[in-house]
């Protein structure tokens, strides 16, 4: 294998996370290629769709830790394009503050602000019909309002770190590259594409909800379920009108889940619309193969209702409807899994993971962590509740 075909490292993963750790690899000046399997910045897996929400709100302090460490890491690349990254408008979140869902509870929640000295406000009733917009909500419920929360625009994120990544002389970037084979041999990887073969002494794997795809080329796969998520954009009916990003807490109701989250209207998506999703699927997928890029109308319908009968000065018609695949680790208390290939895999010390969860908020400190992890075997940041363990991954035979 020539020089020219031999990295540092290889990161296999174009997206949002890919590229950050790419980025963070140049800073150190360590020669690195990354492979997408389709085109950069597309919009085919986790990363699909215009805009993320930053937030600070957890139920768990460590991950209220982890966010606050994110914050001088956005600034950072902030200062790298004049184009805004966020738009700061505060997070809410309101609702029964006995219910514990996908993202939490509000009472934990608080408790993991105070913990971290995070300056937030209770939400009354009445305040959020007042000063927020929402109507006819049950009386019971309360909220908390956090002001640094902000919608990120992910595409610009992603654009940012591509740019860097192109002009940087220790990144190389191919895309339409998917991975057919791994091996190990000498103490380096040989990695097999359809626009050719490279070696490399250290394997980052980030291919989002297509990790068994690229796991399994090492005779292992993780413990997932992938949810095919959908939402949609809603007119405003009164310019006036606007909302902060926000997360609703409430008891299931039939077979939904009867979570939902919104965003304000931003200038980089659709103005004069507002995008509500809901946080559930009605069915689950097995595999990534089986997603579809049409969002489940019973899923839009229930979202609808709730636009309806619960939010001031929108349309409740679905429009500009999309869907976007995450993979989610199916043990509990697990959204991240970031860690080293399990010990059955040759060279597995010198294979960093990120796989499964909801991570929009932390591309550019994780890109951070991942890249200390291929470097120097360890990160100063606490990592220890996302590290795997043998029960997260199976051997495959």
């Amino acid at each position: 294998m020539d020089n020219e075909n031999h990295f540092d490292v290889v990161v296999i993963g174009g997206g949002p996370m890919g590229l950050s750790t790419a980025y963070h690899l140049s800073k150190r000046k360590a020669k690195t290629l990354v492979l997408e399997q389709f085109t950069f910045i597309n919009q085919l897996g986790s990363s699909a769709g215009i805009s993320r929400q930053f937030r600070i709100p957890y139920p768990d302090e460590y991950m209220v830790k982890l966010v606050k460490q994110s914050i001088p890491y956005w600034d950072e690349l902030q200062s790298l394009t004049p184009v805004p990254l966020m738009d700061k408008v505060g997070t809410l979140w309101f609702g029964d503050p006995d219910v514990h869902s996908t993202e939490g509870n509000i009472r934990q929640a608080e408790l993991a602000l105070q913990a971290q000295d995070v300056a937030y406000s209770k939400v009354s009733a009445a305040e959020l019909e007042s000063k927020y917009q929402f109507k006819d909500l049950p009386s019971t419920y309360t909220g908390l309002f956090q002001a640094q929360g902000a919608s990120i625009d992910l595409k610009a994120t992603q654009q940012t770190l591509y740019n860097w990544n192109r002009k940087s002389s220790f990144v190389t970037m191919k895309e339409e590259a998917p991975v057919t084979k791994i091996e190990y041999r000498q103490q380096q990887f040989e990695i097999t594409t359809p626009v050719g073969q490279f070696t490399a002494r250290k394997l980052v794997l980030v291919p989002g909800p297509y990790a068994d795809a690229v796991f399994k080329l090492l005779n292992f796969q993780v413990a997932a379920t992938y949810w095919n998520m959908a939402s949609a954009f809603y007119k405003k009916t009164d310019p006036r009108i606007q909302y902060p990003t926000w997360f609703v807490f409430q008891n299931p109701v039939g077979n939904n889940g009867n979570q939902f989250y919104g965003f304000p209207e931003v200038s980089w998506n659709y103005p004069g619309y507002i995008r509500v999703a809901s946080d559930f699927v009605i069915s689950p997928l097995n595999s990534p193969e089986q997603r579809t890029l049409i969002p489940n109308p019973e899923e839009l319908g229930y979202t609808a209702a709730w636009v309806k009968h619960h939010m001031r000065g929108l349309d409740p018609v679905p429009h500009y409807t999309s869907t976007c695949l995450v993979a989610l680790s199916k043990i509990a208390n697990k959204e991240l899994i970031v860690d080293f290939a399990p010990a059955h895999v040759p060279g597995h010390k010198d294979i960093v993971i990120y796989a499964t969860g909801w991570a929009g908020k932390f591309v550019p400190l994780l890109g951070k962590i991942l890249a200390d992890l291929s470097l120097d075997g360890h990160t100063p940041y606490d990592i220890s509740h996302f590290a795997t363990g043998i029960k997260y991954f199976t051997q495959l035979k």
